[in-house]
C-alpha cells in the first residue's frame, strides 16, 4: 500500500515530479490500471488457497500486466520489457512450483533491477523529455 506514496517522495527527493504530465490524455489509465490490480488480488488469493506456491506467480502476472500500461502512460518503452519479464517469471515460477520465498525474491529482484536501470537512464538523460507524444507504430516517444 505504501509503494505509490514512498515512490512519490523518492522521486521528489531526486528532483522529479513522480507523476505523469497533466496534459497526458491517458492519465485516467493510471487509475483504471490501479483498480484492475486491486480487483485481481482476490484471484491471487483464491489461487493460493489451492496451491500456496502460486500466490507470487499469480501476482507477478497481474503486476506485469499493469506495467504494460505504464509504457503508454509515462512514454517509456522499458516498461514493456519490465512487464513481460515479470509475467515470464510468474509463469516459470508457477510452472515449477517454486516456493513462495523464491517467488517473492525473484519478483522483487526484477523490480529493483529495473528501478535502478530506469533511474540511471533518466539521470543520464536517455529519456528525451517528459512530454507525451504517443506513436502507435513505434511505441511512445
Amino acid at each position: 500500500m505504501a509503494i505509490h506514496p514512498v515512490a512519490t517522495v523518492i522521486c521528489k527527493l531526486l528532483g522529479s515530479a513522480g507523476k505523469h504530465n497533466k496534459g497526458n490524455p491517458l492519465g485516467a489509465l493510471a487509475w483504471a490500471s490501479t483498480l484492475w490490480l486491486i480487483f485481481s488480488l482476490p484471484l491471487a488469493y483464491v489461487v493460493s488457497l489451492y496451491r500456496i506456491e502460486w500466490f507470487f506467480p499469480a501476482m507477478l502476472l497481474v503486476i506485469g500486466g499493469r506495467y504494460l500500461t505504464f509504457s503508454m502512460l509515462f512514454g517509456m518503452r522499458v516498461y514493456w520489457l519490465l512487464g513481460l519479464s515479470l509475467a515470464a517469471a510468474g509463469y516459470l515460477l508457477g510452472k515449477s512450483l517454486a516456493s513462495p520465498t523464491v517467488g517473492a525474491f525473484v519478483g522483487a529482484s526484477i523490480e529493483v533491477a529495473f528501478a535502478i536501470f530506469i533511474l540511471l537512464a533518466n539521470r543520464r538523460g536517455v529519456r528525451p523529455n517528459n512530454s507525451f507524444k504517443p506513436n502507435p507504430l513505434r511505441g511512445s516517444a
